[in-house]
C-alpha cells in the first residue's frame, strides 16, 4: 500500500477526478514495474507556470518555467528510521499544469496522459535514477519510462 497525496494549488486549468486517478495510477504502476514494494509516501503539487518557474529558480538556479521538479527525500539506502507512521516517504512532485497542457497540445495527446508521464518520469526521480548524468543512465531511465507508459496505456484502456 502506497500514499499518494495531491495538492491542486493553481486555479489556471482544470483538475479533475480523472486527472486524480491518472495521478495516482501512474505512481503506482512506477512503483510496481520498479519491484518497490516498501509501504511508501508521495506527495504531488500541482501549480502554474509562474510557480513552477519560481521553484526551478530557486533549487535549480534556472529562471525559466519548466514541467516537472522532483525533490527525493532519500538518497538511496533507508532503514527503519527513515519511516514515518510505517510509511518511507520518497518525496515531492511539482507539476505545472500550465506547461503540461500546452506539451500535451504539441504531442497530440490530453492532459491527463501528460500528467501521468510527468509522475512516471518524477517518480524514477524519486526513486533514485538521473538521466542527466550521463547517456547511459539518460538511455536507462527513458527506457524504463516508456516501458511503464506502454503498461499504462494498455490498463488505462
Amino acid at each position: 500500500m502506497h500514499r499518494i497525496y495531491i495538492k491542486n494549488e493553481q486555479k489556471k486549468e482544470a483538475y479533475t477526478p480523472a486527472m486524480r486517478s491518472f495521478i495516482q495510477a501512474a505512481v503506482k504502476e512506477t512503483l510496481a514495474y520498479e519491484q518497490f514494494e516498501d509501504q511508501c509516501e508521495v506527495s504531488v503539487t500541482l501549480v502554474d507556470n509562474e510557480k513552477i518557474k519560481a521553484l526551478n529558480s530557486e533549487y535549480r538556479n534556472k529562471d525559466r518555467e519548466t514541467d516537472v521538479l522532483s525533490f527525493p527525500l532519500l538518497d538511496g539506502e533507508y532503514s527503519d528510521e527513515d519511516l514515518v507512521d510505517g510509511f518511507l516517504p520518497l518525496g515531492d512532485i511539482v507539476i505545472s499544469l500550465e506547461k503540461a497542457r500546452e506539451q500535451a497540445a504539441e504531442l497530440g495527446h490530453n492532459i491527463n496522459e501528460e500528467v501521468a508521464f510527468l509522475c512516471v518520469h518524477s517518480t524514477l526521480h524519486l526513486l533514485g535514477y538521473d538521466h542527466e548524468t550521463s547517456p547511459e543512465d539518460e538511455a536507462d531511465m527513458f527506457a524504463r519510462q516508456a516501458k511503464i507508459m506502454k503498461k499504462f496505456r494498455k490498463q488505462e484502456n
